[in-house]
Order: C-alpha cells, then sequence, then structure tokens
C-alpha cells in the first residue's frame, strides 16, 4: 500500500553549511560522503522504529554492487555502512540524521523510505539528492588535511593559467564556474555518456566510489575522441567552424555547449582547454584538483624517453616524426590516496585529459602518481612512462637530407625538458614553482639514476638504438658557439629585434655560412608559415665573437601570426670542416594591454557599472572588435559587446552592468580580440559587499 507522499525537509541550507556545498546553485540537496546531514519528513507513522531506509543509485541497484542500502533506525551511527538515526519527533513528523560511509559510491541517489508498522508495508519515494567526494572527512580517499588547499582546490572558481615559454612565462584567468547552474548534472552526464558506462552500466557505477576510476574516466571524457566527449582538439592554426581555443575564459560556456548542442563535442580546444574543463568537472565532484603547466615539454610518441627534432639545410624546423617539444604544455594534479600502489605514491595523481597518446585503446592519461615519477618508478599505473618523458626526455636534434633520407645528429641536450613546472599558490595569485616534485635537480647524480632506473624499466638499457648516431658523432665537438638575444620588446604590432651571437671555439680562422628562417607557430611549436629568411655568410677569427643584428617587421609577421603569438627563428651554421650547428629560439609575443575599472562600490544584488578601456597601439585601423565578459557570481552567463573600430592610437572605452549575486572577493574576467589582436585578457577581483 503506497504511504501518503510524506511532506519533506531537506534542510538545504543547514546541510550545504555542514557539508561545504552551499555555492551549488540548484534546488537539491547536495551532500559529501562519509558525513551525516539531517532530514525532517512527516506522515511516516508511529512508531519510527518501523521505518527502513532505501538510498539507490544507477540504473540497476544492487547491495552487491554497494550502490544500494537498506538500514533501519539505529541508536547510533555507523562508519562502515550507511545508517540512520533518530534526532527528534513530534506528533507528525520525524527529524533524522543520515549517514553514508566514506567509501561509499557518488553521484544521484534515490531515498526510498518503508513502513512496517501493524503488518502493512507501505513505501513512498522521499525524492532525490546527491553524494560528493569529501575531502574533509578524514575517513575519505579524497581526504585533504589542509582547509585552505580544500577551499582553493574544491571550492575556488576562479584559477591562473601559466602560459608562454620558459624564457618568458605569463598567465591568465580561468572561471572554472563548477558551482553554476547545471554544471553538476553535466558532469554526471560526463560519467553516464563515457564507454564504461555504454559497455556495462551497472559496473561503471559501482567504481565511482574510487577518485582513481572517476579521474581516469573523466581524463577520457573532457576530450571528444572516442567518446564524443566534450572539447574537441585543435591544433593547426586555423579555427574555422568553431571558437579558437586562446578565446575561452572559461569552462561553463564549454560545459553548456556541449549540452545544449546534444552532447556534440565543442570546437576548439587546446591544452589548457581541456584541463581547465577537467578540473571544473572533479572539483565540481569534489576531488582536489589543481592546473599545472610544464615549460618545455616533450611529447615522446614512441616511448624511448628521447624527442627527435628535424632541420633541413636551410634550418626549417620540419614536420616530421612524432615526437615534438612544446613551448608549454598544462595538465591536472589530483589529490588522492592510492591503495593499489601503497602509501608512499599517495598524494598529487598527475591526469591529462589531452588527446596525445592512447592509453589501453583510448585517449586519456593518469592518474599518475606524482611520486612514483619523481622517483622514476614508471611501471606503475597510469601511464608513468609518458608522463615521465614530458618532464625528463633527452632532445635530439638532426640535420635531415631529403635527397639521400640520411640524418646526422647535431647535438643532444638532457638538460632541457621540464621546466619552470608551475601552479596558481593557494589563496593568492602567485605562481608557485613545483619542478622539484617532479624530479630531481638536473645535472645531479641522483636525478641521472633515475632516469637510468626509468630506462631500464623500459627496457631500454641494452637494446642498440639504430636513430643514435655513432659514437664519434656525438664526440666531435663543434667549433663555433651561437645563441639568439632579444633587443628590445616582444610585442604584437611591434617590429621584433634579435641579436645572433656567433663565437669561434677554436684558435683557428672559420668560415660559416649561416641559414635564417622564422616561422610563425603555434603553442606546441608546430610550424605553421614561413615569415623571414636570409642567408649571411660569416669569417670569424680565432675566439672571436660577432652579433649580427636582425629585425623582422610588424608587416611580415602580422598576417601570419597563430593566436598563440609565437614565432620560432632559427639559425643553421654550416661550418666548413666541422659539424653543424643550430641556433634556435621561441619567442612569445605579448598583447597590448586592457584595463579593467569598476565605477563604484559593488553592491550585493546591486546594479555597478565597469568600464574596458583598449587604446590601440598600432598604426593601423583595428576592425572586429569584440569584447567578452563573465564572472561567477557577478553576471549570468557570458556577456558578448561588438565595439567598434579604431583608428591608430585610438582608445575604447566600453561600460556595461553587472549584478553580483553573492557577497565577498570574485574575479571579473574580460577578453578582447579584434583582427590584428588575439585574445588580449585581463581579470580583475572585485570585492562585493552587503
Amino acid at each position: 500500500i503506497g504511504m501518503t507522499q510524506p511532506s519533506m525537509n531537506w534542510h538545504l541550507k543547514e546541510n550545504a553549511r555542514d557539508h561545504h556545498t552551499s555555492k551549488f546553485s540548484i534546488e537539491e540537496l547536495i551532500v559529501r560522503r562519509g558525513q551525516a546531514f539531517t532530514i525532517t519528513f512527516n506522515g511516516a507513522g508511529q512508531p519510527e522504529q518501523n521505518l527502513t531506509f532505501i538510498a539507490e543509485t544507477g540504473p540497476k541497484p544492487s547491495k552487491q554492487a554497494k550502490t544500494q542500502a537498506t538500514f533501519g533506525i539505529s541508536s547510533t551511527a555507523s562508519k562502515e555502512s550507511w545508517s540512520a538515526v533518530l534526532k527528534s519527533t513530534t506528533s507528525n513528523s520525524v527529524s533524522i540524521s543520515i549517514y553514508s560511509p566514506a567509501n561509499a559510491v557518488i553521484g544521484r541517489y534515490k531515498l526510498i523510505v518503508q513502513n512496517t508498522s501493524s503488518g502493512n508495508s507501505s513505501t513512498a519515494n522521499l525524492g532525490t539528492f546527491v553524494l560528493l567526494f569529501n575531502p574533509w572527512s578524514s575517513g575519505d580517499d579524497v581526504f585533504l588535511p589542509n582547509k585552505a588547499e580544500c577551499e582553493e582546490y574544491v571550492l575556488e572558481e576562479f584559477g591562473i593559467i601559466f602560459a608562454g615559454n620558459k624564457h618568458h612565462i605569463n598567465s591568465f584567468g580561468w572561471n572554472f564556474g563548477q558551482f553554476q547552474e547545471d554544471i553538476l548534472n553535466i558532469c554526471l552526464s560526463m560519467l553516464d555518456r563515457s564507454l564504461n558506462y555504454r559497455q556495462d552500466p551497472a559496473t561503471d557505477v559501482s567504481h565511482r566510489n574510487d577518485p582513481k576510476y572517476v579521474g581516469r574516466v573523466l581524463s577520457a571524457m573532457v576530450n571528444s575522441n572516442d567518446d564524443q566527449g566534450v572539447v574537441l582538439g585543435n591544433w593547426s592554426g586555423n579555427y574555422e567552424g568553431g571558437k579558437n581555443p586562446s578565446s575561452w575564459t572559461g569552462s561553463g560556456e564549454i560545459l553548456q555547449n556541449w549540452k545544449k548542442s546534444g552532447f556534440k563535442p565543442v570546437r576548439y580546444g587546446q591544452c589548457w582547454v581541456f584541463a581547465a574543463v577537467l578540473t571544473t568537472a572533479l572539483r565540481c565532484l569534489g576531488i582536489p584538483t589543481r592546473t599545472i603547466t610544464n615549460f618545455s615539454s616533450a611529447h615522446d610518441a614512441d616511448e624511448n624517453l628521447r624527442v627527435d627534432e628535424f632541420y633541413d639545410a636551410s634550418g626549417n624546423h620540419l614536420n616530421r616524426g612524432a615526437d615534438s617539444i612544446w613551448n608549454f604544455h598544462v595538465w591536472n594534479e589530483s589529490w588522492f590516496s592510492r591503495s593499489d600502489l601503497g602509501p608512499s605514491y599517495t598524494g598529487w595523481q598527475v591526469l591529462d585529459a589531452t588527446p596525445q597518446e592512447q592509453s589501453g585503446g583510448i585517449y586519456r592519461c593518469g592518474p599518475a602518481s606524482r611520486n612514483a615519477i619523481k622517483e622514476g618508478d614508471i611501471d606503475l599505473d597510469y601511464d608513468c612512462p609518458f608522463i615521465f618523458a614530458e618532464v625528463n626526455a633527452d632532445c635530439m636534434y638532426w640535420n635531415y637530407d631529403p635527397t639521400n633520407g640520411k640524418n646526422t645528429l647535431m647535438f643532444s641536450e638532457s638538460t632541457v625538458i621540464g621546466q619552470f613546472i608551475s601552479t596558481k599558490a593557494v589563496g593568492r595569485d602567485d605562481r608557485v614553482d613545483v619542478t622539484n616534485d617532479y624530479k630531481y635537480a638536473e645535472g645531479s647524480t641522483k636525478e641521472r639514476d633515475v632516469f637510468k632506473k626509468a630506462r631500464k624499466k623500459l627496457g631500454l638499457e641494452d637494446k642498440f638504438d639504430p636513430t643514435a648516431a655513432k659514437p664519434e658523432e656525438i664526440d666531435q665537438k663543434p667549433d663555433i658557439s651561437g645563441k639568439f638575444k632579444v633587443a628590445g620588446t616582444l610585442q604584437v604590432g611591434k617590429d621584433l629585434n634579435l641579436i645572433l651571437v656567433l663565437a669561434n671555439l677554436t684558435s683557428n680562422d672559420k668560415t660559416v655560412q649561416v641559414n635564417m628562417t622564422a616561422w610563425s607557430t603555434v603553442y606546441t611549436r608546430r610550424p605553421v608559415h614561413e615569415i623571414w629568411k636570409d642567408s649571411v655568410s660569416v669569417n670569424l677569427a680565432p675566439q672571436e665573437e660577432k652579433q649580427f643584428p636582425i629585425q623582422i617587421s610588424y608587416t611580415e609577421y602580422q598576417e601570419h601570426l597563430t593566436t598563440d603569438n609565437t614565432i620560432q627563428v632559427t639559425a643553421l651554421c654550416h661550418v666548413a670542416g666541422g659539424i653543424q650547428v643550430l641556433v634556435h629560439r621561441d619567442i612569445t609575443l605579448d598583447n597590448p594591454d586592457i584595463d579593467i575599472q569598476v565605477l563604484g562600490e559593488a553592491e550585493l544584488n546591486k546594479e555597478v557599472d565597469v568600464e574596458v578601456i583598449f587604446t590601440n597601439p598600432i598604426d593601423m585601423e583595428v576592425m572586429d572588435c569584440v569584447l567578452q565578459v563573465e564572472g561567477s557570481d557577478l553576471l549570468r552567463g557570458i556577456l558578448q559587446i561588438d565595439v567598434p573600430p579604431l583608428k591608430a592610437g585610438e582608445k575604447s572605452r566600453t561600460k556595461f552592468k553587472i549584478i553580483p549575486s553573492e557577497r565577498g572577493l570574485k574575479h571579473l574576467l574580460v577578453n578582447f580580440s579584434c583582427d590584428k589582436f588575439a585574445d588580449i585578457k585581463a581579470h580583475k577581483i572585485i570585492n562585493v559587499i552587503d
């Protein structure tokens, strides 16, 4: 017999406060596992001892799979299983404290109550609630003892992502927006649209108690490869048919677009977009997560801990072979314990949603224990060899001769990969360097020992390597050295001034033929378009150093510059009677600045004017100007404003209104683009008062 539908009080406010879920903007109970929550309902009938609760999740709830729990009222809560304790009763209502175990499956649950008094049994569906991971609970795999870190890595909706290159690190803000409307439901949809769920829904749901499993599944779902996941990657430099990857300012728009389009992949993403969306999903579900930027990041496609780069005689960087060295690469770290590996591998785990290489036939990567990477234990799950190579690979630079297909090794380097590994500080916008958490100091014996250990585990230590040069080639020392120095500012719209410095290292005269090229590239250093070339013949007296100024004008590079603002300059030096010397440098140009001003005090639920000011720094008109604005708790969705064209040197002031909906420190993000400047970004901290 059906019980009359009980009227329910989920105590949304109090439970949310106790469970650190107040920031979610939906009218549903959201709680964390391993911690009690309170509900009150009436129409339950007396006495309470006859009440039995059923909490169940997934398409085929079962006790055996731990996706269904049946529990009565007990005098004390159990730590090991679901339980209910009576808090108070009145003549027609009953308040109950419900406990979930710290290893419960996360997701949306149905709560059912049965009453078996006086021989009759009646059942009522009380409604649904969502259960999340709990980094505040010591029994949870994701337990993070430091409260300030919980605030940053779970509750903070704003992040800073580092980019640029190792000579020139820059950064931009990002709105993770994990608590904005519908994002939680979209994150749960990501799990339900995964290949694992499609193949076997019941088993997939039963594994959702494990952060390793959830992290690995989401690292596959954030990219569209294999599973129609969220974001489609594009590194071509041509982004027709979608938004260029550097124009996004937050994850919310991407996730909402994915759902609105009927779950078609959103175009387009590059590494920081995949990493930011994964951060949003994991923080939303309660797994502490941050973005990490690795400068000079190796993409070692063939698992030999070596990346090979090829250049022709003119100094052009050739698109040959699957290996590459990216100016930077962004991935994630999530915090949880590794019961599968042992206590020394607990802590930060690397996850990477950028589709670079397959893992078990699917584009996903991790979780790999950061400690395992540092110690060279690369045989441990998951995908350690690839991540180890990203921060440790040796680089080989080859000269390729198309006439006979011969590769000649010019030189190799063992200390350039994996530098200035960066993340945002807790509670501040500063950069924190975590390179020492990934490897021992470059050049130290310990670092080389770990590298040897890793090679051994990959079975590389005694294999003959046909691509390696003969020992005598490596032993031949170059007769000259060279480097590019930057002279002046590196700004879009200004000429690029460099100095090529060449030095004769010998006590004989040397004649050098120098072939120079400059290409626009994407940040992965993939060449897109030649913008300049020159060659010069140089005579160097013994020990002499000469400087050659190089100027690449704005008009030469302007139309071929990608949205990454990156240029690779190379000089291939052919020394008469000696080995060739390659000099190269990656240049990242800065966009002009943009200024945000809040005109007045920002008060809760009151309009306030904001002005964005941009001055056109170049001596030609800029057109197609668009300003995009977003900020959690400051405005709903994204504001897009068309800005009129600006003549040379002209200043634009764009005004708009925001209505803050929450107190405290909030971040406003703006992105300004036009035909001459791609994606000029800025953010402003706004203190919202009552």
